[in-house]
């Protein structure tokens, strides 16, 4: 899919994408900062049918929320073709050992081979996350590796003290 940006003069920048209806759907960072969702008209693509301010911290939680699905579906995509490996979603569930503890303590590579590839907090996505991010209650662990490894890597970190 193409983004289409377009300079607004006097207001900021226009990136939209075409969705498969025809509607285009985008965004409007103005010079100012502050960011509008847009959403064109069905029957004519260049009149906008809904605009909605967003404060930073909403753009950048809807950003996060349409981005964790994209995450997912590359990893599983990515993975397709490789036999043996797979990606796993694994909730921190409230009493687990490891909440509240820096992502390290799991050992998580060394015990069972597979790796954390991002978590999923509060509609954010931290991809990559270093040994020292705690995990908190709530936090979806999306681990890539073998079916054996991922049964581990769910015992782990829904065990209990």
């Amino acid at each position: 899919m193409n983004i289409e940006e377009t300079p607004l003069p006097g207001i900021g920048v226009r990136r939209e994408l075409r969705l498969g209806t025809g509607r285009r759907v985008g965004v409007v960072t103005h010079r100012d900062g502050h960011t509008e969702l847009i959403l064109s008209r069905v029957d004519d693509p260049d009149t906008c049918a809904a605009s909605i301010p967003l404060s930073a911290e909403e753009a950048s939680a809807l950003g996060s929320l349409l981005g964790s699905a994209q995450l997912i579906a590359q990893l599983a995509a990515e993975q397709k073709d490789v036999p043996g490996v797979t990606t796993h979603q694994i909730l921190v569930r409230p009493g687990s050992t490891f909440a509240e503890r820096p992502l390290g303590d799991t050992q998580m590579r060394t015990r069972t081979g597979t790796s954390i590839v991002a978590l999923l907090r509060d509609h954010e996505v931290i991809g990559s996350p270093r040994p020292d991010e705690v995990l908190k209650t709530g936090d979806m662990v999306v681990i890539v590796g073998t079916d054996s490894g991922l049964l581990e890597a769910a015992a782990i970190l829904q065990s209990r003290p």
